[in-house]
């Protein structure tokens, strides 16, 4: 019997190509039980209908709710999610139907780490306003357009796992000083980074550059509130490479009005898309990519290929290497993936 998979058509693009190498789906050569398709139609949320039709998904931007695995001939078994963040997932209800649910954490570390410092030199390098004084004819002004130097500033991370590792190796040589907060951490493994970890309250007070890149949960939504967003300094810039919901928008963006802050840079917002009469949208001093600046042909290729690489794992009866839901495998005596 065929262990059927589908793709979510999101990861179509315009031309209506995979947005990663095709390369990707060799992976699935492995179990020649494996059938695929792109699945038939696109949707936000994920359908039951959709949900009993195929035993494993790959599944990028759609929600996976409990209505989404509430028809009783739900065949899930596996929810292989392309990314590293699965808050879109209803983890205790996969868990509690038995699908495996999977992400792709190592894929996504280095692009993600090389975003964040891509948002770090143009805040810091003022890129587009000395591009805007080119393009107005303003050459002459940029005397009045100071960059701002990192060899003598702090960098704190708001979280110090996988990604936030990450970017401690690549910012190592530019900052004076790595601190993080992280109430999970090795602080023997953080410090061998060249960080220190420090009480979320220090870090807000004492970071030039404050970058979130922890996970959305229980613990993290609104973790960034008016509180300690007040306890920043007057010259830092505020970033966000996580989740929008950690952060309290509306806080921040009082704090960006009030100017008690240079500025922001986020690829991430509370509401994706970003509603149109968002007042960030109108600020000179904020930077808003759109949740996808860490997307490269080799970040796609690679997050593809291990999200494949999860299902073809539960189809053959194999641990996956990224399971988030660990409990749903020792909830039968059956192996991974068993019929």
């Amino acid at each position: 019997m065929a262990f059927k998979v589908g793709v979510t058509r999101d990861l179509l693009n315009a031309a209506g190509k995979p947005c990663f190498d095709p390369r990707a789906f060799d992976v699935l050569k492995a179990n020649t039980d494996i059938a695929w398709e792109w699945v038939p139609e696109d949707m936000t949320e994920l359908t039951p209908d959709v949900a009993a039709r195929y035993d494993g998904l790959h599944i990028n931007l759609p929600r996976v709710t409990a209505a989404s695995l509430s028809r009783a001939d739900c065949r899930l078994k596996v929810l292989a999610r392309n990314g590293v963040g699965y808050d879109t997932v209803d983890l205790p209800t996969a868990t509690a139907k038995g699908i495996v649910v999977t992400n792709t954490p190592i894929a996504i570390r280095r692009p993600l780490a090389v975003a964040t410092l891509t948002l770090i030199f143009a805040l810091a390098g003022r890129l587009f306003d000395k591009d805007k004084l080119v393009h107005q004819n303003r050459w002459n002004d940029r005397v009045d357009f100071m960059g701002q130097g990192l060899t003598s500033r702090t960098l704190g991370l708001v979280g110090a796992g996988g990604v936030g590792q990450e970017i401690m190796q690549l910012a190592r040589p530019f900052f004076a000083r790595m601190i993080a907060a992280d109430p999970y951490a090795d602080a023997a493994r953080t410090k061998s980074l060249g960080a220190d970890l420090v009480a979320l309250d220090t870090l807000m007070r004492e970071a030039d550059f404050v970058v979130v890149c922890c996970l959305l949960n229980d613990e993290t939504r609104h973790l960034i509130n008016a509180a300690n967003l007040a306890l920043m300094k007057p010259t830092v810039y505020f970033l966000n490479v996580g989740r929008g919901p950690i952060v309290d928008e509306a806080a921040l963006i009082d704090t960006l009005k009030a100017g008690r802050i240079l500025g922001a840079g986020l690829d991430v917002t509370y509401q994706e898309p970003i509603e149109p009469d968002n007042p960030l949208l109108a600020m000179d001093n904020v930077i808003i990519t759109p949740h996808a600046l860490c997307w490269t042909d080799e970040c796609f290729h690679e997050i593809a290929a291990t999200a494949l690489q999860s299902i073809v794992d539960v189809s053959l009866g194999k641990r996956p290497a990224h399971v988030v839901n660990p409990d749903v495998l020792g909830k039968t005596g059956k192996s991974v993936g068993a019929a």
